[in-house]
């Protein structure tokens, strides 16, 4: 019995020394073929970048180039290791849909090619404030699986491709120019007429350099009146580039120094709300 085993290890140590120049070379390739596809892709992801005017789109390309080389990489050393059958396998459509089912899982696949669809729809830039869902935030990057987004408290999110694909989405920044509003109650008396106030409004609005004017020019609508009040909503349209502090913190100061110019004018303010 001990013949027996000396002589299945003599068979396998044969066997291994007659596959390891293959194994090596198939090592050396696949190195080699890793480092030029880091390069390739490198070169590539600065051509793009250079030449494009969305970097979301080439960060995209750069990680499918990548991924690409790397494959083919892998697939010229299992070729030398004599896998010509598993190469032609996954060459062929059905071998590589078993592929990606089997090996990637469908949700990869599903990812993958939302992915692919959201870089070349561009629903978003980078740097754009979106809303998927409750949640906001400035778009990060897009990867071949997940799409990156920055919230306004600090937190990272990773959205699946496939679900800001399938999910509404809202772009706050794309346009460049975004119409905020808020509501205020303004006590009239008896006398005072609404459009008295409205004009006020107007007229301040229309001498802060951040808000629109032209064919954006501010707005009041009455929305309520009673015996004595009014309330009214205040339109306003500003530079969305930076929605955080551009636009909320725009809103948050007019909507101060309104009823600050209001209670100048001698009328009172009892509600203010966005």
């Amino acid at each position: 019995m001990t013949t027996d085993f000396h002589h299945v290890l003599l068979a396998y140590w044969e066997q291994f020394l007659f596959v390891l120049p293959k194994l090596l070379i198939a090592l050396v390739l696949l190195t080699v073929g890793l480092f030029v596809a880091g390069r390739l892709s490198a070169l590539l992801s600065h051509r793009l970048h250079r030449r494009s005017a969305d970097p979301l789109l080439a960060d995209f390309l750069t990680q499918i180039s990548k991924w690409v080389l790397s494959l083919i990489a892998l697939l010229v050393a299992l070729n030398v290791l004599g896998f010509t059958g598993v190469v032609g396998s996954l060459l062929g459509a059905a071998g590589v849909s078993a592929f990606i089912v089997g090996f990637a899982f469908k949700d990869i696949a599903e990812n993958f090619l939302a992915g692919v669809i959201l870089a070349f729809n561009r629903p978003f830039r980078i740097d754009d404030t979106v809303q998927i869902k409750d949640l906001v935030g400035h778009v990060v990057a897009l990867n071949l699986r997940t799409t990156l987004i920055h919230t306004f408290d600090g937190k990272h999110i990773f959205l699946p491709n496939s679900m800001v694909l399938k999910e509404p989405l809202t772009n706050y920044t794309r346009d460049g120019e975004l119409r905020m509003d808020f509501l205020l109650t303004v006590e009239l008396g008896e006398t005072v007429m609404p459009d008295v106030v409205k004009t006020l409004i107007v007229r301040y609005l229309q001498s802060v350099p951040e808000v629109q004017t032209g064919l954006k020019a501010p707005y009041v609508n009455l929305e309520k009146a009673a015996a004595t009040t009014a309330d009214l909503r205040v339109y306003f349209w500003s530079d969305a580039g930076d929605y955080r502090r551009g636009v909320l913190q725009l809103k948050s100061r007019l909507m101060q120094d309104v009823k600050q110019e209001l209670v100048g004018a001698g009328f009172s303010v009892p509600a203010l709300a966005g």
